[in-house]
């Protein structure tokens, strides 16, 4: 059911670890690079509720969610192949290459949103809420896997002789050879997933969450904002958490590599073209890769250590390895990073499954799809805050000297496991509306 996740965070883990540095091959400056990523949070908060609200109310030939998957995974394959050969594109077109890459980025990012959406949605359709948490540790594994084969693809296949460098304003070989293999297994994976998985009824889903489920016919797009309006109360006391954690994860994501050229490898904050500065760009993906990698083991330990202390300390604990995790990357010296990314692969399996596996206590089934896409506002809007606001910061406040931002987001990290602590166990919701649900 959830194999075409897989796929999607291959794609994922290929973007994040080489988006900022195929930008700054095209010529984006360091502090101008939070602005560019700014397409993949703005993307997601329009396309995730649309998908969750249409999901909900629709039921095709092809099933409720399915349909989504197999869009959103061709269109995601279309981008993948793109982006990285941008100046090859603008080269027979004659446009920016820096703006025809944020088109392809944005792409991208929209098509993985519309694929990625429903897989969460799904889980809530298929299982009984008692195993909300065993569903989307599942996922966070799978998750864990496709990121760890992404973000490595570029070293692995320079260690095999590919290209690892390229004329100025070109993308190395092994990056886009990378993009190439990530295009084909996403669309195979969601592939299996579709003819695999066979989705619930409305009448099964009815009888299944023993909640009255039914497809709304006359449901208008206006109905996003009424669900937005009387969203449950635990879902705004997750968002706090999800804010601080998101903040701090697109912190990562984007001056990761700028951090480890300026403050590892020594080199000025204007040398983006370096084999040095390609070399950084490596071993961004490769520490990428130990955290997803290191996040599949602890995705088992989630449940029987939820069961024990319950899910939101469980989360709170990850969160503050996750902070400490970021702290550390200033301290340690470049061959022992991977120890950074013990703390972050905790952090990662729970901000992955355990917010989820909380909220699906307090939502309906016939709410899940639009939920889930409101819940993404939680996520999109710190990372679209933090695209503005990150790339001044660093080139004033630390004078492009992105280390101290990134521990900044350590400590936002930290601040979410504070706030997650706030938070009462709450109880399965059985009622039929959300109105009846309190904690």
């Amino acid at each position: 059911m959830s194999m075409g996740f897989l796929g999607i965070q291959m794609a994922f883990g290929l973007q994040n670890g080489n988006a900022s540095r195929i930008l700054a091959n095209f010529g984006a400056e360091v502090d101008k690079l939070s602005w560019f990523w700014l397409v993949a949070p703005i993307t997601g908060l329009i396309v995730q509720p649309i998908i969750g609200h249409l999901g909900d109310n629709t039921w095709g030939k092809f099933g409720r969610r399915k349909p989504y998957f197999l869009i959103g995974s061709v269109l995601c394959a279309v981008g993948l192949v793109a982006l990285p050969n941008s100046a090859s594109v603008t080269q027979m077109m004659g446009a920016n290459v820096l703006l025809l890459a944020v088109i392809f980025l944005a792409m991208m990012d929209a098509s993985i949103n519309v694929a990625m959406e429903p897989f969460r949605a799904l889980v809530g359709d298929m299982l009984p809420k008692s195993q909300g948490t065993v569903g989307f540790s599942v996922q966070t594994i799978l998750i864990g896997i496709g990121a760890v084969i992404g973000s490595n693809l570029p070293t692995w296949l320079s260690n095999a002789g590919v290209s690892g460098v390229a004329p100025e304003g070109f993308v190395p070989d092994n990056v886009i050879y990378s993009f190439y293999i990530g295009a084909a297994v996403l669309v195979l994976s969601i592939l299996y997933t579709i003819f695999t998985t066979k989705e619930y009824s409305p009448k099964e889903l009815a009888a299944f969450s023993e909640q009255k489920f039914e497809i709304e016919e006359n449901s208008k797009f206006t109905d996003i904002f009424k669900d937005f309006k009387n969203m449950p109360s635990l879902m705004k006391k997750l968002g706090a958490v999800q804010f601080f954690s998101w903040f701090a994860l697109f912190t990562m994501w984007v001056f990761t590599t700028s951090s480890l050229a300026t403050h590892h490898f020594g080199l000025s904050p204007e040398d983006t073209r370096s084999q040095q500065f390609n070399d950084a760009g490596n071993l961004t993906g490769v520490l990428f890769g130990y955290y997803n990698l290191f996040a599949i083991p602890f995705a088992f330990l989630l449940i029987p250590i939820a069961n024990k202390i319950g899910k939101n300390r469980t989360h709170a604990l990850a969160l503050l390895f996750g902070g400490l995790g970021l702290l550390s990357m200033y301290f340690l010296d470049r061959e022992h990073l991977w120890m950074s990314m013990l703390g972050l692969g905790f952090a990662w399996a729970s901000i992955l499954a355990m917010p989820y596996a909380m909220l699906i206590d307090a939502i309906p089934a016939n709410k899940m799809g639009i939920y889930m896409g409101i819940f993404n506002f939680f996520i999109v809007l710190p990372q679209i805050l933090n695209g503005i606001i990150g790339g001044p910061l660093v080139k004033f406040l630390f004078q492009n000297h992105a280390i101290y931002y990134v521990s900044l987001g350590g400590i936002c990290l930290i601040i979410a496991a504070v706030l997650v602590l706030m938070i009462p166990q709450p109880k399965p919701n059985t009622g039929k509306e959300i109105k009846q649900v309190h904690f």
